[in-house]
């Protein structure tokens, strides 16, 4: 760990406290943010936070990293993903508080796997919590869209996501869809593991009753997929639904679920399965469940745990198959993925060499 995160790690948790002592301050203060990760997803702990101290009368803007010189009584600093994906600029503002929070602050890279630490991931005050979010923060991105969760927590654990981790092993209902739904066109959920929880059946029916497009982003759990959640699902205008296959040893519950949502619900051409690969399966494996999802009437997905060390097949087969165009009009044994004409056949399965 390079000594400059060291130092926001120890920011992070000295500043753990202050984040409750502060809100209950009755002066008018002006307040910053710093969206590490880009603006290109909307922040959902920034938004709340801004929604507090708005309500509260203060005042809140993003900072401007070119502009270190402006004062602020308070900067929330957030970050989301790790130091692969994300990383922070050398930027200290000019503030008389700092406060750095977000899962990316709280995980490490350890023997080549993200590592998280829950002892370093802020959680945000009750009120803040469950406030309705400031979309206003990210105009274009939020426009005629609401965003949030109505469960937290997965009974998964799987060792390359920290959902299990950061929420639970048990998921729970958190939020009804009133906190962060207004009447807009479009709801982004962004839980983890919606049909894992008892509640599901009355969470679908708000959806339903929303009449609003949902959009379940992290995907649906195939191995909870019943004819009772597909009865539900079908009453609730889908933009796009994602399952996942990520382990051959679920396969018979993950096959059974694909195949009750394609017989059901009627899935459209861009209902997608997420694989991920370059974890513990072999190109083989992969291959396996690229034909599993196929024979289910649904896209595969390529996910690839951590690109940069993955293999040259592995690459290939995510740029034929995530690009539609050439999924469609080619098989991946005879696609060409370079200027020496070499199908994948020949350049991997053939003797050839990448």
């Amino acid at each position: 760990m390079s000594k400059s995160i060291f130092r926001r790690l120890i920011l992070l948790q000295k500043h753990t406290e202050l984040i409750c002592l502060t809100f209950q301050e009755n002066k008018k203060m002006n307040i910053g943010l710093y969206d590490v990760d880009s603006h290109n997803f909307p922040n959902l702990a920034l938004m709340k936070i801004s929604a507090w101290h708005k309500a509260h009368g203060d005042d809140v803007e993003f900072v401007d990293i070119e502009l270190p010189i402006k004062h602020y009584d308070k900067v929330y600093i957030s970050k989301t993903f790790g130091e692969e994906y994300s990383k922070m600029a050398d930027y200290y503002p000019n503030a008389d508080e700092l406060v750095f929070g977000g899962t990316g602050f709280a995980i490490t890279i350890e023997n080549g796997k993200e590592v998280y630490h829950k002892d370093r991931d802020l959680n945000l005050p009750y009120e803040v919590e469950h406030i309705y979010p400031d979309y206003s923060l990210y105009p274009e991105l939020t426009k005629g869209k609401a965003y949030g969760f109505l469960t937290r927590g997965c009974c998964n654990n799987c060792d390359f996501c920290i959902v299990s981790k950061k929420e639970g092993l048990c998921s729970v209902k958190v939020a009804d869809l009133s906190e962060f739904w207004r009447g807009q066109k479009e709801i982004v959920l962004l839980d983890a593991n919606i049909l894992a929880c008892k509640d599901k059946m009355e969470l679908l029916r708000q959806l339903a009753d929303s009449d609003a497009w949902v959009d379940f982003t992290q995907g649906l759990d195939a191995r909870f997929f019943t004819v009772e959640v597909a009865q539900a699902l079908n009453f609730i205008k889908k933009k796009v639904v994602h399952f996942a296959f990520d382990f051959m040893k679920n396969e018979k519950a993950i096959v059974r679920g694909l195949n009750i949502y394609r017989d059901y619900c009627k899935p459209n051409d861009k209902d997608s399965v997420y694989i991920l690969t370059n974890f513990d399966t072999t190109i083989k494996e992969d291959l396996y469940r690229v034909k599993k999802v196929q024979e289910a009437g649904l896209l595969p997905d390529i996910r690839i745990y951590r690109k940069s060390t993955a293999p040259r097949i592995l690459r290939d087969l995510q740029r034929w198959c995530n690009n539609r165009i050439l999924y469609r009009s080619t098989s991946f044994m005879d696609y060409v993925p370079r200027a020496d004409g070499k199908s994948v056949r020949e350049l991997y399965f053939s003797g050839g060499k990448s």
